[in-house]
């Protein structure tokens, strides 16, 4: 938006009237009008362009009294450890007034206000202190409980903290933005892009000399290679032309060295180097593709596949891989070591795919959304070899679209074929047709479901159908609407797929909210999920569950929907949960002790995982087949006296019926409760 833009625009000039109103009110009178201009700031806030409309307006908040009378009157006291907090756990007025705070202080950064209590410097080392501690919000697009509690502000959020950090350059804490980093790359997501901008970042400190510890240094050399200089031929980043050039001199062994070199700084951090793109491009280019499976990285079986199916794999590169692309690299690899082409109807699908024309309204949408470069049959043609690849890579980005981003990743999992033909649907006709109980549903006659628009913020699969899907996933509701249960007893099988438990279990009471009956419920789950109780019978196909999510508080912020994987021992013989969640972070704090690991406890790329008894704390639906995974054993009563007492604690708080007891050694007794 443009500085003619604003004069026309009402919000802008409702924010600036609010200002000067506030700026010349009374002291009695300023709380009404703060009031006022921190409503209009926060609708501001989540709109494209508002951050740098408030920005240019930052150094007139101290003077005009937008802080008196709160904690943000006094900058020179704040706590940069509350900033974060404040983000998690603090109202949407708190949260705005926060960011118009960050937003006063990076004017003194720039030396655009002034204040006798705050030097710039001590502005600096507050942002810097401010983005340290909440890097997780700088690499992700935030929690669920941002997106229930925040909406469109959260996004505003992580544009004031982008902003900072651009402003302020990331030296002072390159050692913790590192550490994130490789916390993010572990899960191994298909959406790299923040990542490699910061990278970037980081190679620019490092060339300043940035790094503020030697472990810092080696963290951030390792990054930085991977992107810019992986292997001896290219560590000097010259260039795409000048590697080409490069690679026309070198010889048998010289061309098989830099495939393993690249191979293994791929795998290594889950980053994939432009030179890697055009190095496997060359490859095919110049009849030397006998050496692309050292250049994927392939273990026996990825080479049995690359072996059966070279003409296809060949395609794939030539149609799928660009410098744009670059990361379908990693997924083109994973794909073959998951040995989906020898599935009878893949190499068909992919090759229909090659070959597919997308209708003129899907090369608007992603011509839109991605702009021109590579085209878009190439564009998505790399997106789907990037989710066959790594189906657990998918997030939902900031969007409330749980349950289709869930889909996508259990049909690229577990049948990528329905998967490939739903997309073409989309992709040809504009449209979606799928069935619930007997009934054809078609996207294109159903109005818009949760998602109002197209996601701008997701992959490319998710970007054509998560519309579609979540349209087709909001009619099954509303076609369950008087049943008087919850509607995903009858959706998940459906929509998922048959593999889904066609049992169901709730631990909630539909009409009022209310926990019921929370000890079988716990009992249930472990008798079917849990080894020592099922029998040791495995999860065989990953299972659609909800949760009810909670913040760091341990309060409740809203149900959402997780995958179900498998359940081990992990290396130090706890029994944990291996999941799949949407967000695009895993990784998160729910309270009460209860944090979602995504390494370092057995966890493959993409899962995370808790205890058992701590999913079974926070769990409230999920789906099983008796006949499947009969009970054997009873459930520990400690173990179930656990979960109770973790939900009563937390998100069943308010849920309570009267005479719940949450430990079920101490159930009332008739006489108890009476």
């Amino acid at each position: 938006m443009t500085d003619r833009d604003t004069h026309s625009d009402p919000l802008v000039e409702k924010f600036d009237a609010a200002l000067e109103r506030l700026a010349s009110a009374s002291p009695f009178a300023k709380l009404s009008h703060q009031q006022r201009l921190i409503d209009v700031a926060r609708r501001l806030l989540g709109r494209p362009g508002g951050v740098d409309l408030l920005a240019a307006r930052a150094p007139r908040f101290d003077a005009a009294g937008v802080f008196s009378g709160t904690d943000w009157d006094r900058p020179e006291t704040l706590q940069p450890q509350l900033v974060r907090r404040t983000f998690d756990l603090g109202e949407t007025p708190t949260v705005a007034l926060e960011c118009l705070s960050l937003l006063r202080l990076l004017a003194l950064v720039r030396g655009e206000a002034r204040h006798d209590d705050v030097h710039p410097e001590q502005a600096r080392h507050f942002l810097t202190q401010v983005l340290a501690l909440d890097l997780p919000r700088l690499l992700n697009s935030g929690s669920e409980a941002d997106r229930e509690r925040l909406g469109a502000l959260g996004a505003g959020v992580g544009v004031v903290l982008q902003r900072i950090m651009d402003e302020i350059g990331v030296d002072d804490m390159l050692g913790r933005l590192i550490d994130e980093i490789w916390r993010i790359l572990a899960q191994r997501p298909l959406q790299l892009d923040h990542v490699k901008a910061m990278i970037g970042q980081i190679a620019v400190a490092l060339a300043q000399g940035g790094a503020e510890a030697p472990e810092a240094r080696l963290g951030a050399d390792r990054l930085v290679s991977a992107l810019f200089g992986p292997t001896q031929h290219c560590i000097d980043d010259p260039g795409i032309d000048a590697y080409v050039e490069r690679l026309a001199t070198m010889d048998g062994a010289d061309l098989a060295r830099e495939a393993q070199g690249l191979a293994r700084a791929m795998h290594d951090t889950g980053l994939v180097s432009d030179y890697h793109a055009v190095f496997v491009r060359w490859l095919c280019e110049h009849e030397r593709a006998g050496l692309l499976g050292d250049a994927l990285g392939l273990s026996a079986t990825g080479l049995d596949s690359l072996r059966c199916f070279p003409a296809l794999v060949e395609r794939l590169v030539l149609d799928a891989v660009s410098v744009e692309t670059a990361q379908c690299v990693l997924g083109l690899a994973l794909l073959l070591e998951r040995g989906l082409l020898y599935q009878p109807t893949i190499a068909p699908a992919l090759w229909r795919q090659i070959h597919l024309e997308p209708s003129a309204q899907t090369e608007r949408t992603l011509l839109a959304v991605f702009g021109a470069s590579p085209a878009p049959r190439r564009r998505l043609l790399a997106g789907i070899v990037a989710l066959l690849g790594q189906p657990l890579g998918i997030g939902q980005g900031n969007n409330p679209t749980c349950q289709s981003a869930r889909a996508l990743s259990m049909w690229a999992l577990a049948d990528p074929d329905h998967l490939l033909n739903l997309l073409v649907q989309v992709v040809r006709a504009d449209t979606l047709r799928m069935r619930f109980e007997g009934r054809e549903l078609d996207s294109g006659t159903l109005p818009p479901g949760l998602a109002t628009g197209t996601p701008l913020d997701t992959d490319v699969v998710s970007t054509l159908l998560v519309p579609h899907l979540d349209r087709i996933y909001a009619e099954m509701g509303r076609l369950c609407i008087g049943r008087g249960e919850d509607p995903h007893r009858w959706i998940n099988p459906e929509f998922h797929g048959w593999w889904v438990g066609r049992e169901f279990a709730i631990a909630v009471d539909v009409a009022s909210g209310d926990l019921v009956d929370h000890e079988a419920f716990v009992r249930r789950f472990y008798g079917h999920y849990h080894p020592y109780c099922n029998g040791l019978t495995p999860i065989i196909h990953p299972q659609p569950a909800g949760l009810a999510v909670t913040d760091a508080a341990g309060s409740f912020v809203g149900w959402h929907a997780i995958t179900i994987l498998r359940i081990a021992l992990d290396q130090e013989n706890v029994m944990r949960a291996y999941l799949y969640n949407p967000n695009n972070d895993s990784g998160q704090d729910w309270g009460g002790g209860v944090v979602v690991s995504t390494q370092g406890h057995g966890e493959r790329h993409g899962e995370c995982s808790l205890p058992f008894v701590q999913l079974a704390s926070r769990l409230y639906i999920f789906h099983y087949d008796s006949t499947l995974t009969p009970t054997r054993h009873p459930a520990p009563d400690d173990e179930v006296g656990q979960a109770m007492t973790m939900a009563a604690e937390s998100w069943a708080a308010e849920r309570l019926r009267p005479g719940f007891a949450a430990d079920p050694n101490d159930a009332a007794t008739p006489e108890d409760a009476g």
